[in-house]
C-alpha cells in the first residue's frame, strides 16, 4: 500500500511505455517522483526554499547521480564509493538545467535544488532523458511556480528510421543522435552529434520529437491534476521609480551613439561610462534611500535598453551591433604549427575570440578509461579538452578545476571532430586535443572546433575531412525573424535563441541549441540552418589558406607506431609472468609496447632502429619453427635417448640418438654435452606441436660430412 498520495501515469514512448510514479519514495521532499521506461529508472527530487535570497537570479542548483548499483558494478579506486562528478554526470546536470531554467518566473529567487539519482540502469534506455523528464515532474507536482512542463526524448536516425528513446548501442551507431527538450508549445533546447547529416534530417528530428514531447508534457499535466498541490505566490515585479524611466529614456540618442563604438571593450565602456553619468544626474540630490532605490532601477533598465536597441538594429535596419550584415562572419585568420616541439598546434581567431590548440600523438597505454554508466567502449581514444581562463575576458578571478560549461563546450567540440578521426586499424595512435581560449567574445566553443581541426592536421592525422563551427543567433520582434552568423557575446546573451552547428562541407556533425522563443517555425529553422551551412563553408575556406589537407609526415617529435600481428596463443610470451618480458623489451628498445586480444602489436617508437630492435625481439618470441629450417639451436639436456634443443627462445625440439650424427651413437653424450650449440633441421612438427630435429640432416645440408 502507497497510500492516497500516490500517483503515476504512463505514456506510450517510442513504442514502449514510460512511466511517471510519486508517493512512494522521498515523500518528504516537495515534489518526487520516479521515472521508468524498459528496467530504468531514476529518482528525481525537488526543494524549493521559503525565504527569497539577495540574488538577482535564481539559485537553482540541478545534480544528477549514477549509482554504480543501478549497474551491478562496484566503483574503482581505494575508497569505493562514488566521488565528485564524472563527465557523463556533468552534462546530465547541463541537459537538465538548460531547459528547466526559464521555465521559472523571473521574480522566483528563493534556493531550489533538484537532485536526480539513478536507481536502475538499462542500457536499452538512458538513464539522463529519464532525469530530464523527471526534474519538471518533481517541480510540476510540488508547489513551486513552474511556469509550464518540460519533457525530452532522445531520437536517432539510424539505416533511414528515426528511433525515439534508443538503446545506447543503437544511439552510438546512427548517423544522427538528438537530445531534443521542449514544452508543448516548443523546443527548447537540443544537444547532439551526427555523421553528415542534412539540415532536413535534423529537421525532420526535430519534428518527430516534438510529437512525442507533447505526449510527456500531457502526462505531467495529468500527474500534477492528480497531485492538486497548490504552487505557492510568486512575488510581483517592483515597480520602477519614474525619475530612472525618464532618465534612461532622455539618454536613448546617447546611448545609440555609445553602441556604436568599434571592439568590444571600447563599447562596453562606452556604454558603461554613459550609464554612470545617466545615475550620477538622476540621483543628484537625492537622500542615500532614494538614491540606492533610482540606481538600481537604472541599472536595470540600462540593461534592458540596450538589448531594446541592439534588437532594433537588426529588425529595421539589418544592421548589428559591430556593424555587421546579419549573414555576415567575422575576420578570420589562421596560424598553424606555432607550438614547434607540440605534434600539431594552431591558432585560430575569429574577431575577437582566439583559441590555441594542441594536438599530441600518443599509444594505447595513454587512452582514457572510462567506468560510468552508457559506455560503448571503456576505453576513449580521443579526447578534447576545453579550457577557459579568466583573462580571456579581460577578468582576473580565482581558478579552480573546469567548470560545467567548460566540461560541456569539450563535449561539444570533441562531438563534432570525432566522426572525422580515421578508424584505429588505419592510424593506432591515441589522441588529445588542448583547447585553450586566449581571447573571447563569442563562440569559442565553435572556434575550438576549427583549432582542434587544423592542430590535427598540423600533427599530420588524416582526418576524412575538415570540420569547422559557427554559432548562430535569432531575434524576433514582433512577425519579423532575424538570423545572426557568427554571434557575438552580447547577441547570445540579449538575442532569442543561440544555436551551434558544426560539420564539413558535406554534413552536420554536432548541433546544440537553445531558445527563449514559444515557437520557431519551420521555415525559419530551415533558414538559419541553411545560414549556418554558408557560414561554416566560408570558415572551412579561410582554414584552407593555412592548411588544406593533413601533413604527409608526423612531426619529428611524435612516436611512430609499427603494427605487426602474431597468433594469439603467443600474447603470453610476449607479456610474460607478471608483465616481465613486455617491461623488458621496453626497457631495452626505449619503445611503448602495447598488445591486444587479437594478437595486434603496437610498437611505438620515437626512431626507426629502436622500432627494428623491438620488431626482432618480438618475432624471436613469437615465432614458430618451420619445416626443413636450419636453426643453430642449444642443447639444454640429454637422455638416452637424445638430445633436447631450444632452437629459439621458449621452444625446444628432440634431435633423437639415430640423428646425432651420420654414423651409429652409442651414447648421447658422445656427441653433444648440456650448453653446446648445434646446427639442426626441423624434420617432423606433429599435431600436437612437438618437434623433431636432425644433426644428421644439417651437417648434410651444409656438407660437412
Amino acid at each position: 500500500m502507497h497510500g492516497v498520495n500516490h500517483h503515476s501515469v504512463t505514456v506510450n514512448i517510442g513504442g514502449r511505455p514510460l512511466t511517471i510514479e510519486t508517493g512512494k519514495l522521498a515523500k518528504q521532499a516537495g515534489g518526487a517522483v520516479v521515472v521508468s521506461q524498459n528496467d530504468s529508472s531514476t529518482l528525481v527530487t525537488a526543494v524549493g526554499g521559503h525565504k527569497p535570497t539577495p540574488f538577482d537570479f535564481l539559485p537553482l542548483t540541478v545534480g544528477y547521480q549514477d549509482r554504480t548499483g543501478a549497474s551491478g558494478t562496484i566503483p574503482g579506486g581505494f575508497l569505493k564509493r562514488e566521488g565528485r562528478p564524472n563527465e557523463r554526470e556533468t552534462l546530465a546536470c547541463r541537459l537538465i538545467d538548460r531547459p528547466i531554467r526559464p521555465q521559472f518566473p523571473k521574480t522566483f529567487r528563493c534556493e531550489t535544488q533538484i537532485i536526480t539519482t539513478a536507481l536502475s540502469f538499462d542500457p536499452a534506455s538512458d538513464t539522463d532523458v529519464l532525469a530530464l523528464i523527471g526534474a519538471s515532474a518533481a517541480c510540476h507536482i510540488s508547489d513551486l511556480p513552474l511556469g509550464r512542463a518540460i519533457a525530452g526524448v532522445r531520437i536517432s536516425l539510424l539505416d533511414g528510421e528515426y528511433l525515439i528513446n534508443p538503446s545506447i548501442q543503437q544511439a552510438h551507431e546512427a548517423k544522427l543522435t538528438l537530445v531534443v527538450a521542449g514544452t508543448s508549445e516548443a523546443i527548447a533546447m537540443v544537444e547532439g552529434g551526427a555523421n553528415e547529416a542534412s539540415e532536413t534530417e535534423i529537421l525532420d528530428a526535430l519534428d518527430l520529437a516534438h510529437v512525442e514531447i507533447k505526449k510527456l508534457v500531457a502526462a505531467i499535466d495529468e500527474l500534477r491534476e492528480k497531485c492538486g498541490v497548490p504552487k505557492r505566490a510568486v512575488p510581483e515585479a517592483p515597480s520602477i521609480d519614474s525619475r530612472a524611466v525618464d532618465a534612461v529614456a532622455a539618454a536613448a540618442d546617447a546611448l545609440k551613439a555609445a553602441m556604436a563604438t568599434d571592439g568590444k571593450f571600447a563599447r562596453s565602456t562606452a556604454i558603461k561610462v554613459l550609464r554612470n553619468d545617466v545615475i550620477a544626474g538622476a540621483v543628484d540630490g537625492l537622500d542615500e534611500d532614494n538614491t540606492d532605490a533610482v540606481t538600481k532601477d537604472i541599472k536595470n533598465l540600462w540593461h534592458k535598453s540596450v538589448g531594446k536597441e541592439m534588437r532594433r538594429q537588426v529588425i529595421e535596419e539589418a544592421r548589428r551591433i559591430d556593424g555587421r550584415a546579419t549573414d555576415e562572419v567575422r575576420d578570420i585568420w589562421c596560424e598553424v604549427g606555432s607550438a614547434t616541439r607540440a605534434h600539431g598546434s594552431a591558432v585560430f581567431t575569429r574577431g575577437e575570440t582566439q583559441v590555441f590548440a594542441t594536438a599530441t600523438l600518443g599509444v594505447e597505454m595513454d587512452s582514457q578509461r572510462i567506468d560510468f554508466a552508457g559506455r560503448v567502449d571503456p576505453f576513449r581514444r580521443f579526447m578534447l579538452q576545453y579550457n577557459f581562463p579568466p583573462f580571456c575576458t579581460g577578468e582576473a578571478r580565482r581558478m579552480t578545476g573546469p567548470k560545467r560549461r567548460e566540461v560541456g563546450h569539450g563535449a561539444l567540440a570533441r562531438r563534432a571532430v570525432e566522426p572525422m578521426l580515421p578508424a584505429k586499424a588505419d592510424f593506432p595512435y591515441v589522441l588529445r586535443i588542448s583547447a585553450d581560449v586566449l581571447e573571447s567574445n563569442g563562440s569559442s566553443s565553435m572556434a575550438s572546433v576549427c583549432g582542434a581541426t587544423l592542430s590535427l592536421m598540423d600533427a599530420g592525422v588524416p582526418l576524412k575531412k575538415p570540420v569547422a563551427g559557427i554559432a548562430m543567433g535569432l531575434i524576433k520582434e514582433g512577425d519579423s525573424f532575424a538570423v545572426l552568423s557568427d554571434i557575438l557575446g552580447d547577441e547570445d546573451h540579449l538575442g532569442d535563441m543561440d544555436f551551434k552547428v558544426t560539420g564539413t562541407k558535406d554534413g552536420i556533425t554536432a548541433f546544440q541549441m537553445d531558445t527563449k522563443l514559444d515557437a520557431v517555425p519551420r521555415e525559419v529553422m530551415a533558414k538559419a540552418l541553411n545560414q549556418a551551412r554558408e557560414g561554416r563553408n566560408l570558415i572551412l575556406e579561410e582554414m584552407a589558406k593555412s592548411i588544406a589537407a593533413p601533413r604527409e609526415e608526423l612531426s619529428q617529435y611524435a612516436p611512430r607506431i609499427t603494427t605487426i600481428m602474431i597468433k594469439t596463443d603467443k600474447i603470453r610470451d610476449i607479456i610474460g609472468p607478471g608483465g616481465k618480458t613486455i617491461r623488458g623489451i621496453q626497457e631495452q628498445c626505449g619503445v611503448k609496447v602495447t598488445v591486444d586480444d587479437t594478437g595486434r602489436v603496437d610498437i611505438a617508437a620515437a626512431d626507426g632502429e629502436a622500432t627494428e630492435k623491438a620488431i626482432a625481439m618480438v618475432r624471436e618470441l613469437t615465432q614458430e619453427a618451420e619445416l626443413g629450417k636450419l636453426y643453430l639451436g642449444v642443447v639444454k639436456r640429454t637422455v638416452d635417448f637424445g638430445a633436447f634443443v631450444e632452437i629459439f627462445p621458449g621452444t625446444e625440439g628432440l634431435i633423437h640418438i639415430s640423428h646425432l650424427a651420420p654414423e651409429r651413437v652409442k651414447q648421447t653424450t658422445d656427441v653433444v654435452t648440456e650448453g653446446d650449440e648445434v646446427l639442426v633441421r626441423v624434420i617432423d612438427i606433429d599435431r600436437s606441436g612437438k618437434i623433431r630435429l636432425s644433426r644428421k640432416e644439417a651437417l648434410e645440408a651444409t656438407g660437412a660430412v
